[in-house]
């Protein structure tokens, strides 16, 4: 097992303390009869839309459009950057952190790319990488603080990547399947990991730049989100409530409903898929099962931890 196992592109558990972690969910999906998760909205300091919410060793971070970037304080949410890396505006849609969760990476249009130490409170730019300004839709990234190994995926097909922390010099691309918009990556190592894209197919690497495809055959949805958790325990999720599972040997489906799931996050037996409409489900290593919640604005991204966050439009901050 790789010293990076735990890692997934929205938990940063082992740098935090696994104990935290390995409450949410336990039993949340089998105990929904009685005991549904408590979901509530917080305020925000924001009215854009949210894709992407990450834990680090300050606390948990929230990005969204217009290059907003929220910090989660001890009196509740607050805006700590607003316009992005280059201070453009553009929106971020993905983001990682380092495996000691010192760095949060965020990525987004218009070739955004920011590295934020949220210990010093130091934003360093790396935007445009090779002068490529097209939109990256997230990011994933292993390894410590100022020594990571950073992948991009990019919504022209092409996977960018650095092995040296992102500095200027250090790219290098490819396109791992037919050139259709890569939606997700996640890495469950230094250089092993998945991406979903925009021809309902999945890849897999094992050395960060030569990418296979896994499948999924007569997938009939798009993907939109991935958990890579091993090369035999993989999620995705997507269009028409689908979260699908690679055990190694075969792809099991699940159908939640209707709902466009945009974000999924599973270990262990236990995991929440979020999406449309304020769609939440947990799973308990079984099934998935819907819990209410208290908003149906439409949620793009989930993070589990000790206390579980969930983001999505209008700034809309669930807590549970």
């Amino acid at each position: 097992m790789s010293d990076h196992s735990t890692h997934t592109r929205r938990s940063i558990v082992k740098a935090v303390g696994a104990t935290a972690a390995a409450g949410l969910f336990t039993g949340a999906a089998s105990a929904a009869d009685t005991d549904d998760p408590v979901l509530e909205v917080v305020e925000s300091p924001t009215a854009s839309t949210l894709y992407d919410v990450e834990s680090t060793t300050a606390g948990a971070f929230a990005v969204g459009s217009g290059g907003v970037v929220l910090e989660r304080s001890l009196t509740g949410w607050l805006k700590l950057l607003d316009g992005g890396p280059t201070g453009n505006g553009n929106d971020i849609y993905g983001a990682d952190v380092t495996d000691d969760g010192k760095r949060l990476w965020f990525v987004g249009a218009s070739g955004a790319i920011g590295e934020y130490d949220v210990e010093a409170g130091v934003l360093n730019d790396h935007s445009a990488p090779m002068d490529v300004t097209n939109n990256f839709n997230d990011v994933s990234v292993t390894g410590e603080a100022g020594e990571a190994n950073v992948y991009v995926a990019g919504d022209s097909g092409k996977m960018y990547y650095s092995y040296e922390n992102g500095e200027t010099g250090s790219w290098d691309y490819t396109t791992p399947g037919s050139g259709a918009a890569i939606h997700a990556v996640d890495f469950f190592a230094d250089r092993s990991g998945h991406i979903v894209d925009g021809n309902t197919s999945v890849f897999y690497t094992r050395d960060g730049g030569t990418w296979d495809r896994l499948g999924v055959e007569d997938a009939n949805h798009n993907f939109y989100a991935v958990d890579s958790d091993g090369f035999d325990n993989v999620w995705v999720s997507g269009g028409g409530g689908t979260v699908s599972h690679w055990n190694g040997s075969e792809w099991v489906r699940s159908d939640t409903g209707d709902a466009t799931l945009r974000d999924v996050e599973v270990t262990d037996d236990s995991g929440a898929a979020v999406g449309g409409g304020g769609k939440f489900y947990a799973y308990d290593g079984s099934e998935w099962v819907a819990s209410s919640t208290p908003t149906g604005e439409n949620l793009k991204a989930v993070l589990r931890g000790d206390t579980a966050i969930a983001v999505g439009a209008g700034g809309t901050i669930v807590e549970f």
